[in-house]
């Protein structure tokens, strides 16, 4: 089973798809965390290492494609920003997390520890360039919900609360995908059976 979650910053990403990594007994891999280690290998901030991003295409592009490889091993969460439109032929459910702009700050303060105009201040400045290098790399509005399964506002609820919803829906998916398997096994068992049959 291969589920992406994706969101702006501050919406919950990372946290709800290791919790449905966990529930769902998958491996977890975060395109952010890819990101992160790309910049720390070149000794630049996040900020610098987006705007070197919006001019250069390669760095996107190399994480896309260590995305679809771990998609291709299968059995896997996989979140990032642009999971659910990279693997949108591959996934089998895609969710797309949301959160009112004063709820994702103050989260974001609270977690790089800084002031919350601070936070504001690169946020703003992180999600300008991200819109724009998704824009003219791929020709895409990354706040379209369109393609999602599922669209959620994590903060109506607890995290607990938000992960037993997506941990329902997404075991509700893998019950109808073996159910299809099984189904397809059977009408093949069959098929095979009345070739047998009239072989004889």
């Amino acid at each position: 089973m291969i589920v992406t979650v994706s969101g702006l910053h501050g919406t919950g990403k990372s946290t709800y798809a290791a919790q449905l990594a966990k529930g769902l007994k998958l491996r977890h891999v975060s395109a952010g965390v890819l990101f992160r280690q790309i910049a720390k290998e070149r000794h630049v901030s996040l900020e610098d290492i987006g705007n070197s991003a919006l001019e250069d295409p390669t760095i996107d592009r190399l994480i896309d494609e260590e995305t679809m490889k771990e998609a291709e091993r299968g059995d896997v969460v996989i979140d990032g920003q642009l999971a659910g439109w990279v693997l949108k032929e591959k996934s089998d459910l895609r969710i797309y997390l949301t959160a009112p702009d004063d709820v994702r700050l103050a989260r974001i303060a609270r977690r790089d520890r800084l002031e919350l105009d601070e936070a504001k201040r690169q946020t703003a400045q992180r999600e300008r360039v991200q819109l724009e290098r998704y824009r003219r790399h791929y020709g895409l509005n990354v706040e379209d919900e369109s393609i999602y399964h599922l669209v959620l506002d994590t903060s109506i609820l607890s995290i607990d609360e938000t992960t037993k919803v997506l941990l329902m829906t997404a075991r509700g998916v893998r019950s109808r995908m073996m159910n299809a398997v099984q189904a397809s096994l059977k009408l093949r068992s069959g098929r095979a059976s009345r070739v047998l049959r009239g072989r004889k």
